[in-house]
């Protein structure tokens, strides 16, 4: 297939409608799914940097998850929601831990 000729197919979420207590995963799968990427930065030896620089490997979204922009939680968010959107559009349910 020629990557040009690519076209994504998502599977339409926009009817999933999230319970509130899957609201709050969503931001704990948010702040996780930014560790993971500012883990794996740093592991390629990036740092922080006010300014993203590829060739001296500097980002400033190199921070805490409480320090980044609310854009850029947005951005961390809509993956964690899309997840737990398509995750309930085919079939899965999720339930709360129980307390032992």
């Amino acid at each position: 297939m020629n990557p040009k000729e690519y076209t994504p197919a998502p599977i339409d979420t926009t009817d999933v409608v999230l319970p509130p207590e899957l609201l709050a995963l969503g931001e704990a799968i948010a702040k996780n799914v930014h560790e993971v990427w500012a883990q794996g930065r740093l592991d390629q030896g990036w740092i922080y940097g006010p300014e993203r620089d590829d060739v001296l490997r500097h980002h400033p979204c190199l921070v805490a998850y409480e320090e980044l922009s609310d854009d850029e939680k947005a951005f961390d968010r809509a993956t964690a929601l899309a997840t737990l959107r398509l995750i309930t559009k085919l079939g899965f349910t999720i339930t709360p831990p129980t307390n032992h």
